[in-house]
């Protein structure tokens, strides 16, 4: 799975007003209600229709892993969605993003200056503008390169040069071998 995919997602998700459901015949009813009919939701997870109305029965209670795991990541990503999107808006508009990443990080600046790539704990408050670059290049389906791209470039311009108050000759940020990545709206 991709880091900042999957840390957009976390951090989106600790913005829903209600838990998701638990068990898989609450899960798979939810579906049901979202796709309007068993036969859709059969496609989706890869099953028969009939093995999705055991499920909405409660006939079937307990899932294999391979199951559980598409029903979580279905029910995962259609759950709350204009919650989903309200949080998206006011990180791109007001509030932005938070990032908190232990990676190695350098940049490419003028001779003379201590350039060399380090590990760097950073726990940065980005501006909305760039929450709001990064949730559009997600939408868009960008790589995983292009969003730590643009995760480098938040970084320099919020970190590094600090608004534009120091570092005006700095070029580029490299961004790589990411340990931990976290986001916070």
């Amino acid at each position: 799975m991709s880091m900042f995919g999957d840390g957009l997602d976390k951090a989106l998700e600790k913005t829903f007003t209600r838990p998701m459901p638990k068990s898989a015949g609450a899960r798979m009813r939810y579906l049901v209600r979202q796709h309007k009919g068993t036969r859709a939701v059969a496609a989706l997870l890869g099953v028969s229709q009939r093995t999705v109305e055991r499920y909405v029965n409660d006939q079937i209670r307990k899932p294999r892993k391979q199951l559980a795991a598409r029903l979580e990541r279905a029910v995962r990503s259609r759950w709350q969605p204009q919650i989903k999107e309200k949080a998206k808006k006011t990180a791109a508009t007001t509030g932005g993003i938070v990032i908190d990443t232990r990676a190695r990080l350098g940049y490419t600046a003028p001779i003379g200056s201590t350039d060399q790539d380090r590990i760097r704990h950073l726990t940065v408050a980005l501006p909305p503008r760039h929450a709001a670059k990064i949730f559009e290049a997600r939408e868009q389906g960008a790589s995983e390169d292009r969003l730590k791209e643009i995760a480098a470039e938040a970084l320099k311009e919020t970190y590094f040069q600090d608004n534009g108050r120091r570092a005006g000759g700095l070029e580029e940020v490299r961004f790589t071998d990411i340990e931990h990545l976290d986001f916070q709206l």
